[in-house]
Formats: structure tokens, C-alpha cells, sequence
């Protein structure tokens, strides 16, 4: 079952470099490990190339699963968003209701998610809890230490 993800420009050409990095160099130094363990003796008693014959499997499997991702991969026309609402690619500022504090994220693509630089993923419960309110109302999310309520108080496009 394929399921479709969306992406910046940026974020889909991370994930085409990475696939071809993947095809492009890392799977010719596995086949080259592979034929160097097998150069040197019994493949019955050879550790060596059994351990290069598996990461070269995962390594596959890697590039497979990659594959599958970017053939199902939509790009997002930024111009298009609505700013009305939390959507993907939304940049929204939010006041916790428990602590005053005010905080600012960007929601995105699961694979684009990256907390250091206020990137947070739709799929995550805060981008899930986030996705479809509109200025001045107030997401309650499940979190495990409770409710969090979260207001937003603005939504610009990222």
C-alpha cells in the first residue's frame, strides 16, 4: 500500500540526493566489500562476506523503501496555501494556555520534521492536534502527561 507525502522543493530534492548517494556510490562500495571477502578464501567460514552480503540487503532495502517514498512524493505549490487554517507547510504561532508561554512552529512533511529549527511533523500529535484550526481557537492535545491547550494566535505561510 502506497501512501502519498508532500514536500517543499527543498525537501524532495534532499530525498532525490540521498537516493541517488544510496545508488550512486553506497551501492558500489557494498558490491565491492562483497567481492573482496569473497577473494579471500571459504565463503562457508567467512564472516567477512556474510556481514558485507547483509548490509548490502539492508542497503537495498534502503534504497527500495526510498524509491517507493519518492515515486509517491507530491510537491507542494506554496502559492496555493490557505492561511486561514493550520495546514501543511503553515508556519503558526501558538500560546500554551497551561504555562503563558508562546512558541512558534512550522508543519511538515514527516520526513522534513526537525524540532532544533521549529519544524514539527503533521503526523506528530501537536501537528495532528494543529491541522484545520483557525486563529483564536485552541487545539487540545492528548499528550502523556495530560491535555495541552494550545492557542493559536497566528498563521503565516512558511
Amino acid at each position: 500500500m502506497s501512501k502519498t507525502s508532500y514536500y517543499t522543493a527543498e525537501g524532495l530534492k534532499k530525498l532525490r540526493e540521498e537516493l541517488n548517494q544510496l545508488k550512486d556510490i553506497e551501492r558500489p562500495k557494498a558490491s565491492r566489500a562483497i567481492a573482496e571477502a569473497r577473494d579471500k578464501g571459504d565463503l562457508s567460514e567467512n564472516a567477512e562476506y556474510d556481514a558485507a552480503k547483509e548490509a548490502q540487503g539492508l542497503l537495498e532495502l534502503r534504497i527500495s523503501k526510498l524509491e517507493e517514498i519518492y515515486a509517491n512524493a507530491r510537491l507542494i505549490d506554496e502559492s496555493q496555501l490557505d492561511t486561514s487554517k493550520a495546514l501543511v507547510l503553515s508556519t503558526v504561532k501558538l500560546k500554551n494556555q497551561n504555562n503563558g508561554m508562546e512558541m512558534k512552529y512550522t508543519l511538515v512533511a514527516e520526513s522534513e520534521a526537525d524540532l532544533k529549527t521549529g519544524k514539527i511533523s503533521v503526523n506528530s500529535p501537536i501537528g495532528k492536534g494543529l491541522l484545520g484550526k483557525k486563529v483564536g481557537e485552541v487545539a487540545e492535545i492528548t499528550i502523556p502527561t495530560g491535555i495541552l491547550k494550545l492557542e493559536i494566535l497566528e498563521i503565516t505561510r512558511a
